[in-house]
């Protein structure tokens, strides 16, 4: 018989056993929930543990920033209250008129927010063509750019970024590399391997996976100042993700590797039986070899490209509109990386200043039967386009 005393376990196996957590005083394989606020000290006025009040920190939340740190590769990870709040916390230190290197397209709430702060003079940004390092390289001003933000895949085209050569090519401008992979989850895209210095997610996606949470996670090999001064904002205002939510969020991530790998699977099935589709003018999926990004994400994810599409519809705006108003299966609703598909009309969500194809709808493929979900597709654009 083998002796595993010496195994190292894999990541897979630690995540599913939330780090082979075993209450030692009732045996319980399911973490407790504290709910507490506040902490009593000991008999000499001394802290028991580290805790001392909710916006601090707490149990719960701390093991789900565990998980999150093993599966990240990272000496630390924090998590939020929500996506906006991590994306915020890390924006806020930036000093004012601080030069910043954000995409064209991105997160459309984080895009308004970059697009607020510059119209307040509160920071200098400059835009690049996702996906094209030669146009990052050219907005970049060595010696005084503070951070790149690179989302990739690119929401809701899904333009694929090198993670390692924008790293490269920031680092040698002495800035710093923030990447957004939240539709590629770290069980698929580990960016502080590629060099990224921070990795943030909407935790609400794919991480948790059951659309009952919202939040939002930074990690990082770097703990020094910057990461410090994150944690004390994080503090400050009030934003850690509050114990309840941390539990969900473990249970969740405990069926991460699964759910995202039945996502692709369902998602490649789907892009390969639409691409070339009469009611179609384009599918957008990095799983398609002919994606321009296909071989970078090929790299990034091991293959694991998750289940983030969209299309462009033939016709016109309303006619993609129409799509999402016949479909059965899938819900018309905005979100991603949970358990059941969603579809969305991306420029009716996201707004009119937001530079997004008038007729393209971004798709999150869940877990259900896939002949179920190219069956629904199918007959919401025969509806729509009659």
């Amino acid at each position: 018989m083998s002796d595993l005393s010496n195994r190292k376990l894999s990541l897979t196996t630690r995540v599913a056993q939330a780090l082979h957590f075993l209450d030692a005083d009732t045996g319980a394989v399911i973490p407790p929930i504290q709910p507490t606020s506040t902490y009593a000290r000991d008999a000499d006025y001394a802290p028991r543990q580290s805790y001392i009040y909710r916006r601090d920190s707490n149990q719960t939340t701390e093991l789900a920033e565990r998980i999150i740190a093993e599966l990240e590769g990272a000496e630390s990870a924090l998590l939020f209250a929500s996506g906006m709040s991590a994306a915020t916390a890390v924006i806020d230190q930036l000093p004012a008129g601080a030069h910043v290197v954000v995409p064209d397209v991105m997160y459309h709430g984080v895009l308004q927010q970059f697009q607020m702060y510059a119209a307040r003079n509160r920071l200098d940004v400059s835009t690049y063509a996702a996906g094209n390092l030669d146009d990052m390289a050219a907005a970049l001003r060595k010696g005084e750019t503070a951070l790149v933000w690179v989302e990739t895949p690119n929401n809701p085209d899904w333009t694929v970024t090198d993670i390692r050569a924008a790293a490269d090519i920031t680092h040698a401008a002495g800035a710093r590399l923030l990447t957004d992979c939240t539709g590629t989850p770290p069980c698929a895209t580990k960016a502080l391997e590629h060099g990224a210095d921070i990795s943030f997610h909407s935790a609400t996606k794919y991480l948790n996976g059951h659309s009952d949470v919202t939040a939002g996670v930074l990690s990082s090999n770097d703990t020094g100042p910057l990461w410090e001064a994150i944690y004390e904002r994080r503090k400050l205002q009030g934003t850690v993700l509050h114990s309840f939510d941390a539990w969900l969020l473990i249970r969740g991530m405990r069926t991460l590797f699964l759910r995202v790998e039945k996502a692709t699977q369902n998602a490649l099935a789907i892009a390969r039986h639409f691409e070339g589709h009469k009611g179609l003018e384009a599918v957008l999926y990095p799983g398609l070899p002919s994606h321009p990004g296909h071989a970078i994400a090929k790299k990034q994810t091991g293959g694991l490209y998750g289940g983030m599409m969209s299309i462009i519809v033939a016709g016109t705006e309303q006619t993609a509109i129409d799509v999402t108003r016949h479909a059965k299966v899938f819900y018309p609703a905005t979100s991603l990386g949970g358990v059941e598909s969603l579809i969305e009309h991306r420029k009716t969500v996201s707004g009119e200043g937001f530079p997004v194809h008038p007729r393209l709808l971004r798709l999150s493929i869940g877990i259900e039967d896939a002949d179920d979900l190219i069956y629904d597709l199918e007959q919401a654009l025969a509806h729509a386009q009659g």
